[in-house]
């Protein structure tokens, strides 16, 4: 069954860095705009960021802008999202998804959905 993968989650302390990774299993995430997600507990999920498959494109929450970076890999089929100065309220579980399209994305019309990688930022 073909589903996206992520990795990289963990416990950092606030102001340090997290790198994300995302594939596909079953299928090569080269074709696909992925975008990264987070559900903090007792909150709804949101949009942290969106990339295209020919990487000209990018999109951040504001919440994210300025700290973090969503990047392909050389083959574009692995998608990081490199997070710096993380705070403890961005605490959550953090997700990747393929969509159809950059503009997919945005809309957050996601085609597939990882489980999830926890991502904890102490205090």
């Amino acid at each position: 069954q073909e589903h996206v993968v992520e990795s990289g989650g963990g416990l950092v302390q606030a102001g340090g860095s997290l790198r994300l990774s995302c594939t596909g299993s079953g299928f090569s995430l080269k074709y696909w705009a992925v975008g990264w997600f987070r559900q903090a507990p007792g909150k709804e999920r949101e949009e942290v960021s969106c990339i295209s498959t020919n990487v000209g494109d990018t999109s951040y929450s504001d919440a994210v802008r300025g700290r973090f970076t969503v990047s392909r890999g050389n083959a574009k089929s692995t998608v990081y999202l490199q997070m710096n100065n993380l705070k403890p309220e961005e605490t959550a579980v953090y997700y990747c998804a393929a969509a159809a399209s950059f503009l997919a994305c945005t809309r957050n019309e996601m085609d597939g959905w990882g489980q999830g990688t926890q991502v904890t930022v102490s205090a």
